[in-house]
């Protein structure tokens, strides 16, 4: 089968300049496999109720042994009171989120690229996720994180941004817990921490 165009995860980022930029390292206390397993079951789960349906909408293996994933997610997304005023009522408050993701058994590491697909002129948020078995502790997993949060209009990029920076945060705490949570349901009870 034939690998899904543009589904590698070594992508080129966004370009540092007017957007606003978020990393993060997190060790995740449970093996890479276990990681692997839940991560695919995360939802749904009580931390992320924001995250309405997800649906795979491509999936092979390469030569390589790879696992390569496109899923399509669907979220809630509440503007924030200020900028009600500004937008449309009718304004869509879903948003579309495309999800790359490549798994390596090889080198035990799951790396994941998403993205808003509408609603990209008021912001754009890409991700950047990579889980790796950890080097100082095999047992563990380590979680690379970066985000880039964009925005287009004129006179409020920059207020659009620190809110959609701020939101991230919040969500990928909502996110780790939810993987907790799937951690937790499948694995027992783990315990995660940041660097």
């Amino acid at each position: 089968m034939k690998s899904c165009p543009d589904t590698e995860t070594d992508k080129p980022f966004p370009k540092a300049g007017k957007m606003k930029y978020f990393f993060s390292e997190t060790d995740i206390k449970s093996a890479w496999d276990q990681v692997f397993s839940a991560f695919w079951q995360r939802y749904p789960n009580p931390f992320s109720t924001h995250v309405l349906t997800e649906d795979v909408v491509y999936r092979s293996v390469t030569a390589e042994h790879r696992l390569i994933t496109r899923r399509l997610l669907t979220k809630t997304n509440r503007l924030p009171r200020w900028a009600e005023r500004f937008f449309p009522a009718n304004l869509s408050r879903s948003v579309y989120i495309l999800e790359d993701s490549v798994v390596d058994p090889g080198s035990k590491s799951l790396s994941t690229y998403t993205r808003n697909l509408n609603h990209t002129t008021l912001m754009t948020v890409t991700e950047r996720c990579v889980f790796r078995e950890s080097a100082g502790y095999p047992s563990w997993t380590q979680l690379k994180r970066e985000a880039w949060v964009s925005s287009s209009v004129f006179g409020f990029s920059r207020a659009i941004q620190e809110f959609g920076l701020a939101r991230f945060k919040s969500n990928q705490m909502k996110a780790m817990k939810g993987l907790e949570y799937a951690l937790a349901n499948l694995h027992g009870m783990l315990k995660w921490g940041k660097k």
